[in-house]
């Protein structure tokens, strides 16, 4: 998560790390960039958090959507409640603003 919350701050950075708690681990800054405050990293560790958060819902959004693709081909009708349900899928994400909500989030049913 160091790495990611790094990375949140300066998407160039090229740096390594030693250890998972931002206390005790040793950075190493290479080619010339600019050092970060282990307080600034800190403070990006919730956004690095919702990012997976997000993503995941995302991720099995997407793969709820896939399941049912075939059936939005041309040469098929979908019914209201399947086009009720994708629907809903595609929403999901909306409003979904922290880790706590993405990962409460209330799936619609496949009918």
């Amino acid at each position: 998560m160091i790495i990611e919350a790094i990375l949140k701050i300066n998407p160039n950075a090229k740096v390594s790390v030693n250890g998972d708690d931002i206390n005790t681990c040793e950075i190493q800054w290479h080619n010339n960039t600019t050092p970060i405050s282990k307080s600034d990293i800190q403070a990006q560790f919730a956004n690095v958090e919702y990012d997976k958060a997000i993503k995941n819902l995302r991720t099995k959004r997407n793969r709820l959507l896939a399941e049912t693709d075939y059936l939005a081909l041309s040469d098929n009708t979908l019914s209201d409640d399947m086009k009720t349900y994708r629907q809903n899928l595609r929403d999901l994400p909306a409003g979904k603003d922290t880790v706590e909500k993405c990962e409460n989030a209330t799936w619609p049913t496949k009918p």
